[in-house]
């Protein structure tokens, strides 16, 4: 393994906790703001990681990459989803219509 890859891999795993971290610290009222921001990020973060998976340099780094894919459109979906889900609580209308779709399923 050369140095450079050492240093990425580092970078990668330190990238890692530190987003743990921070995202563990939001208070909840700052949640879905922050999650609608992340989206934008994680989405570039996604193009990225596809340009290094398909760059086809070393088995490290397209490994590496499709993890980053994967992870990335992981935390694009679910924080879309979970946004949505979000502001359909600020939204009667719509929150009525789910707890009614909610209560049909279960009965």
């Amino acid at each position: 393994m050369t140095s450079t890859a050492v240093i990425q891999l580092f970078v990668f795993v330190l990238a890692g906790f530190v987003g743990f971290q921070a995202i563990t610290r939001v208070p909840p009222l700052l949640h879905t703001p922050l999650m609608a921001a992340t989206n934008a990020i994680s989405g570039i973060s996604l193009v990225a990681s596809i340009v290094l998976a398909g760059a086809n340099q070393s088995v490290l780094s397209t490994v590496l990459g499709t993890i980053a894919v994967g992870c990335a459109m992981a935390n694009v979906v679910g924080g879309f989803l979970i946004t949505d889900r979000m502001l359909a609580m600020f939204d009667k209308a719509k929150a009525a219509k789910q707890e009614e779709r909610a209560s049909a399923k279960v009965h």
